[in-house]
């Protein structure tokens, strides 16, 4: 589990290709490595992945074909959102997430409002039936508040902080982010349907 509270923005340094998917190295850019250990979970651009090989820099880690199919952020050189796996006893900034990737969607509008910036992004339906006014989303990793929602499209809107402290200040219109939409709102579907 993960709160969407980035701990550092890392950057890909390699992609591999290996069997069924790829290797990546990742460089930690100062993610605290002292207490990871093999087969930890580091949510890598909100994508959860599993350490294999890890020294004070960075780490490694493989990634599934059927991963890589709904994911938009594994290219070489491409910078990372970084956050461990949350602890029993670690303050829960953001909202519960698991690191399992929706899908993507695709940035609409990235406009500049004082210091702050506001969000626009088009989602799959499939994706956007799940998202709720002052509702929780993960884009990207980082744990955001929903503003507004209309039809296929939500809004969120970004301090400053959230920007220095993510790659999300990079973003521009047709860029595609990784979406996790509400664990709470996944199950009450699957209890309602089960209910019919």
């Amino acid at each position: 589990m993960f709160t969407g509270i980035v701990a550092a923005v890392g950057h890909i340094e390699a992609v591999v290709p290996a069997p069924g998917g790829v290797r990546l190295r990742i460089a930690g850019n100062g993610l605290d490595m002292s207490d990871v250990a093999l087969g930890d979970s580091i949510a890598v651009s909100g994508v959860c992945l599993t350490v294999v090989a890890f020294d004070n820099s960075g780490f490694e880690a493989e990634v599934s074909q059927a991963t890589l199919g709904t994911v938009a952020c594994f290219a070489q050189g491409a910078a990372v959102n970084l956050e461990k796996a949350l602890r029993l006893a670690d303050r829960l900034g953001g909202h519960l997430m698991t690191g399992h990737v929706d899908g993507t969607g695709t940035v609409s509008r990235f406009d500049a409002v004082g210091d702050n910036r506001r969000l626009v992004i088009a989602a799959a339906p499939a994706i956007a039936r799940y998202i709720a006014r002052k509702g929780s989303v993960a884009v990207d990793g980082v744990s955001l508040t929903v503003n507004m929602v209309e039809g296929d499209t939500f809004e969120v809107n970004l301090i400053a902080h959230t920007l220095g402290a993510s790659t999300l200040q990079n973003l521009k219109p047709g860029v595609k982010v990784n979406l996790e939409v509400d664990l709470l709102a996944r199950y009450v579907e699957r209890l309602h349907e089960a209910g019919k």
